[in-house]
């Protein structure tokens, strides 16, 4: 009977045990995935920098060349010329600006997706602890099992094996 109660212990150990580490593991997981959602951000945003100057050159180049054909064509730089050419910077501009915007998107959604994840991580340790918890009473509870030892003690019956009877009758043993 004592090595199936050690038995018993044992396996209720190993799931309690289990259990903790299964938590810990999802969570070094999810942290792990957070760090890369980070790490793509960050990414992200040098990428849209890079493109940021790229256009910026692009756009420099563009207006210089404009610049460059209306005064070979004798036309003066006031006027329409002027306009076309502001309007063309205001309209870089606006380029420029919705690829930033474009980026922090990206990078807000990365970083959310990081948080989501370090959150996940905390809750399967939680959940791990009381998965744990549950397992350990489970556990327990099969060693010992009160009507059991109950219904044993019955079983032998009510009287022990020796008695002691007071009263006109003598020691008695079988």
């Amino acid at each position: 009977m004592c090595t199936l109660a050690l038995l018993g212990l044992a396996g209720t150990a190993l799931s309690v045990g289990g259990a903790l580490v299964e938590g810990q593991q999802s969570k070094q997981m999810a942290d792990y995935q957070a760090k890369a959602y980070e790490q793509q951000a960050r990414a992200d945003a040098q990428s849209a920098a890079f493109d940021q100057s790229q256009e910026r050159h692009k756009q420099d180049l563009l207006l210089s060349q404009a610049r460059a054909q209306a005064g070979a064509s004798g036309v003066g730089i006031a006027g329409s010329p002027t306009e076309v050419l502001a309007a063309n910077a205001r309209q870089g501009q606006l380029d420029l600006g919705a690829m930033l915007y474009g980026s922090q998107l990206r990078q807000n959604s990365l970083n959310t997706q990081a948080a989501i994840s370090r959150f996940s991580g905390k809750q399967a340790v939680t959940a791990s602890i009381f998965k744990a918890g549950s397992a350990l009473v489970g556990g327990l509870s099969k060693i010992y099992d009160p009507t059991k030892a109950a219904a044993s003690s019955t079983i032998a019956g009510t009287v022990p094996k020796r008695s002691v009877f007071f009263g006109g009758s003598a020691l008695r043993t079988s």
